[in-house]
């Protein structure tokens, strides 16, 4: 297990930071904001590819992790449009049904950020480009976990065109991250942002009983 805890990001009310990114030697942006995380108080930090390498997931650990936080950050490179295979693993096993939704209420009223970054530059996600849609089309299914869980989902934090940024706009955008990371909850679009109601799912649609799909 690869995590790095500085000050009190251990107790109730911190934050906790999975990064994803299967190959770090390639990352021009991701490992800078990890490094930036892991010097920050408040922040506890998971390495996922470095504490899971086998991808066995500690559930009950994670959990705990996510239990005794305020703000969970999901850190990554978009990957064929979505997320890195062990991070979308790691939601399946760990927000599990009776603990994260479906009558459980362990994450009810946390938040939940994005921030990611994508090799093809903000004009590449348009109709008339070879993305074919604008990038917020990718978000909902980001946001629905987010609110299956009763978690709030916060405006995410992105960088376009990673791949041929300069050094200043990487250096720009690592200390925006720093400063939002320092300053949470107190940030200014707080207010506007509504509290998430969990999503109820009908005990109908999933039988305790039932096997799996």
């Amino acid at each position: 297990m690869t995590t790095t805890t500085t000050g009190p990001g251990s107790s109730a009310g911190g934050i906790y930071l999975l990064a994803a990114h299967p190959h770090w030697r390639d990352s021009r942006i991701n490992w800078q904001l990890l490094q930036a995380a892991r010097g920050l108080p408040g922040v506890e930090v998971n390495d996922l590819y470095a504490s899971y390498p086998d991808f066995a997931i500690d559930v009950q650990a994670e959990q705990a992790r996510l239990a005794r936080a305020e703000l969970l950050v999901l850190l990554h490179p978009i990957q064929w449009y979505s997320m890195p295979a062990l991070q979308k693993l790691w939601l399946d096993e760990v927000l599990s049904y009776g603990w994260a939704y479906g009558g459980g209420t362990a994450l009810q009223g946390k938040d939940c950020w994005l921030v990611a970054t994508t090799g093809g530059p903000e004009r590449s996600y348009h109709p008339q480009s070879y993305n074919r849609y604008f990038f917020d089309a990718f978000l909902p299914p980001y946001e629905q976990t987010a609110a299956l869980c009763g978690m709030r989902f916060l405006p995410p934090l992105l960088l376009h065109g990673a791949r041929s940024a300069s050094p200043e706009m990487l250096a720009a955008h690592v200390e925006v991250f720093s400063q939002r990371l320092s300053s949470y909850p107190d940030w200014p679009e707080m207010e506007d942002i509504a509290e998430c109601v969990a999503c109820e799912v009908p005990a109908t649609d999933r039988p305790h009983e039932a096997e799996e799909a």
